[in-house]
């Protein structure tokens, strides 16, 4: 990796003075799209930068471990991150920690940080950590505070470029306006950057021809070509070859301009997280999310890899499609079986029509673009945390009050240091409610409680109402045994304040109905939080429960599986194979078996994961109530409705307008005229 930061405003050296005098395939229109990051400009660069093994890169750190010893970060006798050196010896996650010191005796395995029963809620390194499984529980409070510098660091970069550029913007033309760039955390180790605005600031301080737009009002107008033949790439980038029916000889386009000038930014970002914090990370620049996170994935250590809009089809054609986000499941397994193939390049011989002869149309025409490359979701700055758990699994099982109360102290601090990272203290966000889970065998019961909205947020509030949700379970009777104890939080807000009426016009939809209704929040707050949280994710895909319950629903006592709450980080790590932190409860294989397995629903025949069984059956049991008070309510309309009406009626059964009938008890004849 360079050292040093490239000049973001100096063209290749090699570019001739004189454009070329045929035009671009793409327009000033498109061009201004990609000021505005707008998912329709096929000018668009995104990228995707993923710490290496990061984990292990973060013990590494903190140990001032030499970069070229092996390392491996465990949690009790498993292995849930290994470095570089580490892979050389063929250790991998499938591993226990002691196969692992068979295969490389040298290797430095770390314990991940733990809280320990009794010691008062403060996490520690410990060396017998991986010995005291029933008395301590994981900690990821270092990985998430090297996360956070880490994004800070490259926020900061990306601000360099924006400033530099707005300092110029002025000279850059009516048209300039640059924005920012969005980055979007997308879990404690990777970031979609889209780089569009800075991108086209930088290509109208390179090429002044872009400045003015075009003659008139002609957005549709051609772009001229660049003025180069060929660009100069950096020796240190992995950069994917043409289509088939594409030449390097051939002159560049302004996508591969776009393209090269994102990849200097991506390298000014990635150097200077190494230079500041001494961590390596990888990435991938594209036109859009998806073929930016695969691009990173496919030359790791500390490597980008640069995926031309005319080199899709090229790396897209090495890949099983089973790689692809959202065909790696069912859809994956379905799709090879109708189709005979897990090859894209053998999929994009496969018609539209032949995929909607098999498929629905929607699954069908998504299908049809995604091994195209074809990808128009944004990158979401504003990708907040909706809950937050922290869980223990017992084996042996608790059997006091005593044991599940220090437990609960443990959660309590657990939980409020991720709020104090959340900024809870600076009012930005607050949650509204607290939940408890509490297993026993196979049965679980939750108990839920809003978290005064009156009182600060501290460990000891957290504790109070979660000791309450106890013994609240404890009353129920046959809390002993306990095999398993959660505490959550959820239902953030933002910026909590007491004027309700300015709140009001801040809040959009449901949002702002349900202001000014506390009758509403209680019975929210009654609800189990798996049903708020099972509506909440399917509202796209059904109007959802519209209307609050007029009743309490009472301890859930469905049977469910020991997966249902698991140790987890409270940051989504979807689709990062390294940092997959695993749970109390993963330590049994039959255990992580049946969290892969799917099942489809005997009453909505949807497939599903198997883990979110239970929570998919809570939701049909929330519908069916809802159906239920409906068809009360239409009774009870029914019955208090009169018989039959005195007068005539129109033709759409209204009381007609000359109808001159005796009024109704309680009502007055208006005169008028």
């Amino acid at each position: 990796m360079s050292r040093s930061s490239p000049d973001p405003f100096v063209a290749s050296p090699s570019s001739p003075s004189h454009p070329v005098k045929n035009h671009s395939r793409y327009t000033y229109r498109q061009l201004q799209l990609l000021r505005q990051s707008s998912t329709a400009s096929p000018l668009r660069v995104i990228a995707h930068v993923d710490l290496d093994a990061f984990y292990a890169q973060c013990e590494m750190v903190r140990l001032q471990t030499p970069r070229e010893i092996p390392l491996a970060v465990r949690q009790w006798d498993s292995l849930i991150a290994i470095n570089y050196p580490a892979r050389a010896f063929g250790i991998t996650r499938m591993i226990s920690a002691k196969e692992a010191r068979k295969l490389c005796p040298e290797i430095v395995l770390q314990h991940v940080a733990t809280f320990r029963e009794g010691e008062g809620g403060k996490w520690a390194y410990r060396e017998d950590s991986y010995k005291r499984m029933n008395t301590d529980k994981v900690c990821l409070d270092p990985y998430r505070a090297e996360s956070r510098k880490i994004l800070k660091t490259m926020k900061e970069e990306l601000s360099r470029w924006y400033t530099d550029l707005v300092d110029e913007e002025r000279g850059l033309g009516p048209h300039a306006q640059i924005q920012q760039a969005s980055v979007e955390k997308a879990s404690v180790d990777e970031v979609f950057i889209d780089l569009s605005p800075l991108v086209y600031g930088v290509l109208l301080r390179r090429y002044p021809e872009l400045r003015n737009g075009p003659d008139g009002d002609d957005r549709v107008a051609s772009l001229p070509r660049p003025p180069t033949t060929a660009l100069e790439w950096n020796q240190g980038d992995c950069l994917v070859d043409l289509d088939e029916n594409e030449t390097e000889v051939d002159d560049p386009d302004w996508d591969d301009v776009a393209m090269l000038i994102g990849s200097d930014i991506v390298r000014a970002v990635r150097t200077v997280v190494w230079d500041n914090l001494s961590y390596t990370c990888s990435a991938g620049i594209a036109k859009n999310k998806m073929m930016a996170k695969l691009g990173s994935s496919s030359n790791k250590p500390n490597k980008q890899t640069i995926v031309r809009n005319r080199a899709i089809q090229t790396f897209l054609g090495g890949f099983k499609f089973t790689k692809i986000r959202m065909l790696g499941g069912k859809l994956g397994d379905q799709v090879t079986a109708l189709f005979g193939t897990e090859q894209v390049s053998d999929l994009l011989q496969v018609t539209l029509e032949q995929f909607r002869a098999k498929l629905d149309d929607d699954t069908a025409n998504w299908l049809y673009g995604i091994i195209r490359g074809e990808d128009k979701s944004e990158v979401n700055p504003r990708t907040q945390i909706k809950s937050m758990l922290s869980a223990k699994s017992f084996r042996p099982s608790i059997n006091s009050v005593e044991q599940a109360e220090r437990w609960l102290r443990i959660f309590a601090a657990d939980i409020y240091g991720r709020l104090v990272e959340d900024g809870v203290l600076e009012h930005r966000r607050r949650p509204k409610t607290l939940a408890l889970h509490h297993r026993q065998g196979a049965q679980v019961r939750s108990r839920q409680s809003p978290i005064p909205g009156s009182t600060p947020i501290n460990e000891t509030l957290l504790f109070d109402i979660g000791r309450t949700l106890l013994r609240q379970v404890i009353g129920d009777g046959c809390a002993w045994p306990c095999a398993n104890l959660s505490m959550s939080v959820g239902g953030f807000e933002d910026g909590v304040g007491n004027n309700k009426a300015i709140d009001s016009f801040l809040l959009r939809g449901d949002q702002a109905k349900n202001i000014g209704h506390p009758a509403k929040d209680r019975l929210t707050d009654d609800l189990p939080e798996m049903l708020q949280l099972s509506e909440k994710r399917r509202k796209v895909e059904d109007d959802g429960i519209k209307r609050f319950f007029n009743q309490s629903l009472g301890v859930n006592t469905k049977p469910q599986p020991s997966e249902a709450i698991l140790e987890t980080p409270a940051t989504s790590v979807e689709g990062n194979s390294e940092n997959i932190l695993l749970s109390d409860a993963s330590c049994n294989p039959q255990i992580t078996e049946v969290a892969l397995r799917f099942y489809t629903c005997s009453r909505c025949e949807k497939t599903l994961p198997e883990a979110e069984r239970d929570e998919h059956d809570d939701w049909h049991f929330a519908k069916d109530l809802e159906r239920q008070e409906r068809q009360e309510a239409m009774r009870s309309q029914q019955t208090a409705r009169p018989s039959n009406n005195t007068g005539s009626s129109s033709a759409r059964g209204r009381p007609g307008r000359s109808s001159r009938g005796k009024p109704e008890k309680g009502q007055t004849r208006l005169a008028f005229g």
